[in-house]
């Protein structure tokens, strides 16, 4: 009861900041009580308000502090819960705050190391950057060969794991309610998603997961002979849960369009590797960087290579998402509607009482419109917030981390579309998706897959008559009827026959399966 009291309390204060700043941010389908009706969003305004509106919502929401800053970047990528518009003003949400003192980042590399913080550093400056988790700042280090080299050192705001803790504790508290008396909402699982920005939040408390997020995708860049991407290197001797220690970064911020050009990069070239690198991420190793704005994204001048940074929020895909986005992609490039239709069902996004045929005929009517018109013309937003609007009418219930990978496309395409406006999102993805399949469904992968299957059903058969002896072990075992004396053991054949019949039957349907 007294959670419930404090929690309605934390509430209702932030519900009269955003109130405050005239924010109506609640769709007019959730029922609200009396009182709050007054954050009920008016769909019938205006472009011009509706922009001014989202512009509140982002003041009021650092107004409110980092988790709340959080959860508006995190509902950036729910616009089927906050509507398309507010979806896009938050988008634009940069979780800038003052920065905490110079003092209080040498008490916390100390509290890290259990030494002072000169012995870590050799120079150490004021904060660069300070958003709702962490700041960074430059810092030099001594190499074990006596050389110095810059770094730049990330560090968690003090007692920044309590304040997350009081607001989620909050955000459980709502989003339950919200389950228990609107039918609507719990369409939209809103517990599932405080889950996920829960999840998300822990991850980025802890720094060194962020270093293991920099490191796996440093190999796979690697694996794979990528070029025209990078990622810094991680100083694993100078990194803690706390202290994030990575190599400075001296290149262009992708926020300086005009310096980027005036380096003599290849504009085109560079906005293609934005949108091929985040596809290769996605769909070829199911590890993608989450959060690639412009803020995160710098040009070595050099060799114009993408170099990204800030690797907080991640995002992963099984592989039955990996071949579901991959198989989407090329479906609507090769306007082939009803596959991608299929792969909607079979990986179960869609129930199964629904029609494939009609939901391959909404998908046409999102694809459709886009298909011949100039690039410039080409949105993947608009084609995201019609397949939003399509997931109420075919009940489909939104998958958080496809929801990520949507938002992140949107993002990635409006920073590379910002380098070459005239960039055709689908000519850049084809490559991509049509070698992923390749490799995935072409006949070396059907090869490869037929000798690992020979492999496992030779395994099987070998491993048959161990299996039908301990088989026939347990039953004697579980016998209460059989004798315990030492006396000449009756023939197992009776108990082992069943056993025999069914290995045989497993393996014959494993040879048809392999053998069709």
């Amino acid at each position: 009861m007294f959670k419930a009291i404090r929690n309605t309390y934390r509430l209702t204060k932030a519900g009269a900041t955003l109130a405050w700043y005239g924010v109506g941010f609640v769709p007019d389908y959730v029922t609200l009580p009396a009182p709050l009706r007054i954050l009920r969003a008016d769909e019938r305004e205006t472009a011009a308000k509706r922009q001014a509106r989202g512009e509140r919502l982002a003041k009021a929401i650092r107004a409110l502090g980092p988790t709340y800053i959080k959860l508006g970047q995190f509902l950036a990528t729910r616009p089927d819960v906050v509507g398309p518009h507010l979806a896009n003003a938050l988008g634009s949400l940069r979780d800038r705050l003052p920065p905490f003192s110079v003092d209080k980042a040498h008490h916390e590399i100390e509290a890290a190391f259990n030494r002072r913080w000169q012995d870590v550093f050799v120079e150490f400056g004021p904060p660069l950057a300070a958003a709702s988790i962490a700041q960074v700042h430059k810092a030099v280090v001594r190499t074990p060969g006596g050389n110095t080299r810059a770094v730049a050192v990330k560090i968690l705001r003090p007692d920044i794991e309590k304040r997350f803790e009081r607001d989620l504790e909050s955000f459980y508290f709502a989003a339950h309610t919200a389950e228990r008396v609107s039918q609507p909402m719990r369409r939209l699982r809103p517990v599932a998603a405080v889950d996920t920005l829960a999840q998300s939040v822990v991850l980025e408390m802890d720094l060194r997961l962020e270093a293991a997020a920099i490191s796996e995708m440093a190999d796979n860049i690697a694996k794979s002979g990528d070029v025209g991407f990078r990622v810094p290197r991680v100083d694993w001797e100078r990194t803690s849960k706390r202290v994030l220690t990575l190599d400075w970064i001296d290149g262009i911020p992708l926020t300086d369009i005009e310096a980027v050009r005036a380096a003599g990069v290849d504009m085109e070239a560079l906005g293609l590797t934005v949108i091929q690198s985040f596809l290769k991420h996605a769909i070829r190793d199911g590890f993608f960087h989450a959060d690639m704005h412009q803020g995160n994204l710098f040009v070595d001048p050099r060799d114009g290579a993408l170099i990204a940074v800030d690797f907080g929020i991640m995002g992963r895909l099984g592989p039955k998402e990996q071949r579901f986005l991959a198989e989407i992609l090329y479906g609507f490039i090769t306007r082939n509607y009803y596959r991608a239709s299929e792969i909607h069902f079979e990986a179960g996004y869609v129930p199964a009482n629904q029609s494939v045929a009609a939901f391959g005929q909404a998908l046409r009517a999102i694809g459709e419109p886009i298909m011949g018109r100039p690039s410039e013309e080409i949105s993947m937003a608009r084609l995201l917030t019609q397949l939003f609007e399509n997931t109420e009418v075919f009940q489909m219930k939104m998958r958080p981390e496809l929801l990520l990978l949507q938002k992140t496309m949107v993002v990635v395409e409006g920073v590379a579309r910002s380098l070459d406006p005239k960039l055709n999102i689908w000519v850049a993805a084809e490559p991509v998706v049509r070698e992923w399949l390749t490799g995935q469904l072409g006949p070396r992968a059907q090869i490869r897959d037929a000798v690992s299957n020979v492999g496992a059903l030779a395994v099987a058969l070998k491993q048959a008559p161990d299996l039908i002896e301990r088989g026939a072990k347990i039953v004697d075992a579980l016998d209460p009827d059989k004798p315990r004396e030492t006396s000449p053991q009756p023939s197992r054949w009776p108990i082992a026959l069943p056993l025999w019949l069914a290995t045989g039957a497993l393996l014959a349907i494993a040879a048809k399966l392999l053998f069709p």
